[in-house]
């Protein structure tokens, strides 16, 4: 979805609304059963997920809907990676991508991380999280501009992450907006070492030492259209300096083969191995 700079920027001269963050969704700690059952209830594509053995802890159908999905075994996992989409994704894209588009679907993206890190370490116990457990903002919607939607993804986050098995390793992956969900919830989440900003607009800070302890890094491809949302914040517009800015002080990634706003997790660019080995602790070797 392409946000308009003028759109954002028009925001900054308009009231802003004294409206409370929509509720985050409840935890859905680790029990599958009583989202199997309301995938069934909720009819096909999501009755045949279930049947198909997906391993899915929150299921929601209603409104723009809620859907958290485990590749991998989480329960047994000394590393878990979990990937919080950005802007206009909604549960009947979960599968397909937004407009069809196959790269822009969590679950896509979650597979083709899980599918990396198995081939960079096949011995390796590793679990990915598509997390779409929050109401991302629409396209065309001054949410966007505005970080309400993404303090109550970052309630609903930090709850998730507390209830993973403790024994894991966590790095959060956040793009586009999601990278601000990410960045929100960071300095609640001492666990998780490394956060990861794809096409990020911004973090809620102005630098990496505001997202706590964690290690954070970076990736924006040339032909990014987020280079062209201005850097601001002005009270509860805007998201702040972008963490590919210099001044923000994250580690940059390699954008090879990357394609504009949503290909960093594709096959064969150098992002998605960059972001593998981070996920498997190797972090000495993937800055760009």
């Amino acid at each position: 979805m392409r946000i308009s700079p003028a759109l954002l920027a028009l925001t900054v001269a308009l009231p802003l609304a004294s409206v409370p963050p929509p509720a985050p969704p409840p935890v859905p700690g680790l029990s599958r059963s009583a989202a199997l059952a309301a995938m069934v209830s909720a009819g096909e594509p999501y009755a045949s997920w279930a049947r198909t053995g997906r391993r899915f802890l929150a299921f929601d159908p209603r409104g723009d809907g809620i859907g958290v999905e485990a590749v991998g075994d989480l329960e047994t996992a000394d590393r878990i990676a979990v990937l919080i989409p950005g802007v206009d994704t909604r549960l009947r894209d979960f599968d397909r991508g937004l407009g069809g588009v196959a790269r822009r679907a969590p679950a896509v993206q979650a597979r083709a991380v899980y599918d990396r890190l198995r081939a960079a370490d096949p011995g390796a116990r590793v679990a990915v999280v598509a997390w779409l457990g929050y109401d991302p903002p629409e396209g065309l919607s001054l949410d966007v501009a505005r970080d309400l939607r993404a303090r109550s993804g970052a309630a609903a986050l930090t709850a998730f992450v507390r209830a993973l098995p403790a024994r894991a390793e966590v790095t959060l992956i956040g793009h586009s907006y999601g990278a601000l969900v990410a960045g929100l919830a960071a300095p609640r989440l001492p666990r998780v070492a490394d956060v990861v900003a794809l096409g990020a607009p911004g973090m809620g800070t102005d630098t990496a030492a505001g997202l706590g302890g964690a290690r954070v890094w970076s990736a924006l491809a040339p032909d990014d259209w987020i280079r062209r949302v201005p850097q601001l914040r002005l009270l509860r517009l805007g998201h702040g300096r972008r963490p590919s800015a210099p001044a923000f002080g994250a580690r940059a990634l390699p954008v090879t083969g990357v394609s504009g706003h949503d290909g960093y997790l594709c096959a064969g660019t150098a992002t998605l191995d960059a972001v593998a080995e981070i996920v498997l602790g190797r972090t000495t070797a993937n800055a760009a």
